[in-house]
């Protein structure tokens, strides 16, 4: 066997580029974030600090208000000694300012600078709070909360190593939100596959409207999915809602509203959104499948006595098989991940109850902007899916091409 050269290698250059910048970096930088307390909502964890650095930014800015508000409060301090200490700190605060009115952004500082910011911040503190309270100074609650920022300019690292990982296997919202996620996997793809087949089936024969039918069976997967849980969110709507109200009716649930407001109702919920959305795909990739069996092995059995039944489960199951696995792999990552769907029509709840991990990331990252942990998440979901990834394609692929 020939090996591959460098002109070879020259050809596949663009595909391997193509997949380390789309789908390997990413992977990369979430786990990067994982290795950091990594929070947009406070100014010293803002960014992936290694070393200790120091926020010029939020120093400038805070020692001009400290500067101005104290020098308005200056009216109501009697006291000669105060009135020399408060001035003592607007001059402290002003002549490191203008020393440092230069340095702009997060920077790395010597021991030095470290020092000095230290001090003024100790001095600045104790200051304000021995005047606070002498005095009923108006600034007074606004000046002793900067001088915290002042001490909060000072960066500290915010690298924590695996700490985040060890938090996750203790975290029972992680293990509702994962066992979440397989049920939906789990019963969604299942229904998906049985109804694909029979529509699969349904389709591959010659009949009258034969393309009409199949156009029109694959309108609900045509629809965006955002648009197709808005849709059923109406249709569930326990005042108004067809759907709530056929269930009702018929004795599938007690009481209309149950659909979204019971856990067990939500979950039942999001997984016929999805089966009625999605089954037309699957249908779509065993359709393939079935269009490869040639019609003379069904002649043949017929002919050796085999039903309709027999030839389904001796002709068409076992040379339908990867085309299943193929069907089964891509409908088991996709549910696995899904977001839009759930985030539309539940938001996850009703108490979680139909939180999956991806729903769960989101709101740790956006909701919070715990972009730290919440990239933990999503690397439990990754590995979640590549080890669902390795199983299919490991064993039952390698069954298959064994048998083939």
């Amino acid at each position: 066997m020939k090996k591959i050269g460098f002109k070879e290698y020259l050809f596949i250059l663009p595909t391997i580029l193509l997949i380390a910048v789309f789908s390997l970096w990413p992977v990369v930088q979430s786990l990067t974030y994982t290795l950091f307390d990594y929070k947009l909502n406070n100014q010293q964890k803002s960014g992936l600090y290694v070393n200790e650095r120091f926020n010029f930014d939020l120093f400038n800015e805070t020692q001009l208000y400290v500067s101005m508000l104290l020098s308005d409060d200056l009216s109501v301090i009697t006291e000669p000694e105060d009135l020399q200490l408060a001035e003592g700190i607007i001059q402290r605060v002003d002549e490191i300012g203008e020393a440092y009115q230069d340095r702009k952004g997060v920077q790395k500082i010597s021991t030095e600078e470290k020092e000095t910011f230290q001090g003024l911040y100790k001095e600045t503190k104790e200051g304000l709070t021995t005047l606070t309270k002498k005095y009923e100074m108006p600034n007074g609650e606004n000046l002793l909360l900067l001088a915290d920022d002042l001490n909060n300019s000072v960066i500290p690292s915010n690298f924590i190593g695996l700490k985040s990982y060890g938090k996750a296997f203790t975290d029972d919202r992680i293990g509702v939100a994962l066992m979440n996620t397989f049920v939906f996997t789990v019963f969604s793809v299942f229904f998906e596959l049985v109804l694909g087949l029979g529509l699969a089936l349904i389709m591959n024969k010659a009949i009258f409207g034969q393309g009409l039918i199949r156009t029109t069976s694959l309108i609900p997967w045509a629809i965006p999915t955002a648009v197709a849980a808005l849709m059923w969110s109406y249709l569930y709507d326990g005042s108004s809602g067809v759907v709530a109200n056929i269930f009702q009716n018929i004795g599938l649930v007690s009481d209309s509203r149950d659909l979204l407001l019971s856990q067990s109702g939500a979950m039942f919920s999001t997984i016929l959104a999805d089966v009625w959305k999605t089954t037309p795909y699957m249908a779509l990739l065993l359709l393939a499948g079935l269009q490869n069996i040639s019609s003379s092995l069904y002649e043949a059995a017929s002919m050796d006595g085999a039903n309709k039944i027999q030839q389904f489960f001796k002709v068409t199951l076992p040379l339908l098989k990867p085309s299943i696995l193929v069907a089964l792999l891509f409908r088991t990552l996709d549910a696995f991940r899904v977001f839009d769907l759930i985030y539309v029509l539940t938001g996850g709840g009703p108490g979680g109850a139909t939180e999956t991990l991806s729903i769960y990331a989101y709101k740790a990252m956006f909701g919070q902007t715990n972009f730290g942990y919440g990239s933990v998440v999503v690397m439990v979901m990754f590995l979640s899916v590549a080890v669902i990834a390795i199983i299919f394609v490991k064993f039952l692929g390698a069954n298959l091409m064994e048998k083939s």
